[in-house]
């Protein structure tokens, strides 16, 4: 355990952690986090079976499954599309069945477009989805989750430097991590004084995952997070995964909320 048993409370032990986008990159790294500090884990995720040649394949996806369980924790696989509220409410439905209720929500799931030369080359699709995706599911699944959250639970966004420094080439990407900036303090405020319930977010850099690799162009990946950062690089999302330890655990970050905690390689949020 990462934490000292001088503690009064227990740490993310016996916890149930409902995480989306956990098939890979920062939420794999996450879950894998909480199971080794003995969380179960509820994976969502999108599951793009025909896109095999940018993504995966689907026995791939269970990968976060088998860890989580090398780790010696449950875990359940809840695959589908997070802009369809339906599928939300089934998410929800699934981890409470299965676990009881909701310790620890992860809102990391998020949709990024490839990138343009041109903010007009945007299309009102793209448009939509991206806001469906990123922040649309995110405060609809907060609105279903948070009935079965108990005080001292957390919840956790994540949003991006792009927040603070945007990239007009992603434009609505950028704007949709500005938006989530604005619900987790809104929310945080809300939310402690009615229910006990802490929210923060984790902004993270340049990080090696696979949605750089599928939107940006060749040139741009070979030198993603090089010149960036003062680190001069990008992360791992294995780097990440201890500032979701810290926001979800009582113990350590009991007086943390609304907070927006970069993990950026020495970038400004700012």
């Amino acid at each position: 355990m990462l934490y000292s048993s001088l503690q009064t409370e227990t740490p993310l032990l016996c916890q149930v952690a409902l995480i989306t986008g956990a098939d890979s990159g920062i939420g794999r790294a996450v879950a894998l986090a909480y199971a080794r500090e003995g969380a179960d884990i509820a994976i969502a995720y999108l599951n793009e079976h025909e896109d095999a040649k940018v993504r995966p394949p689907p026995q791939y996806q269970c990968e976060t499954k088998k860890v989580v369980e090398e780790a010696g924790r449950k875990v359940i696989l809840i695959p589908g599309d997070i802009a369809s509220e339906e599928h939300i409410k089934e998410i929800v439905a699934k981890t409470v069945d299965t676990f009881g209720r909701i310790d620890i929500l992860v809102n990391n799931a998020s949709m990024q477009g490839d990138a343009v030369e041109d903010f007009t080359q945007i299309s009102r699709e793209r448009l939509e989805k991206t806001f469906m995706v990123n922040i649309v599911g995110m405060i609809s699944l907060a609105q279903k989750a948070v009935p079965h959250m108990k005080p001292g639970s957390a919840i956790i966004n994540v949003a991006s430097i792009q927040a603070y420094q945007p990239t007009p080439s992603i434009l609505d990407y950028a704007c949709t991590k500005g938006a989530i900036v604005t619900m987790t303090k809104a929310l945080a405020k809300d939310l402690i004084s009615k229910k006990g319930i802490r929210v923060n977010a984790v902004a993270p850099g340049p990080i090696w995952t696979p949605i750089p690799v599928e939107s940006f162009t060749e040139d741009m990946v070979k030198n993603f997070g090089k010149g960036m950062t003062p680190i001069n690089r990008a992360g791992q999302p294995a780097e990440l995964a201890p500032a979701f330890v810290f926001l979800a655990n009582n113990a350590d970050s009991s007086y943390v909320n609304a907070e927006i905690l970069g993990v950026t390689g020495g970038m400004p949020l700012s």
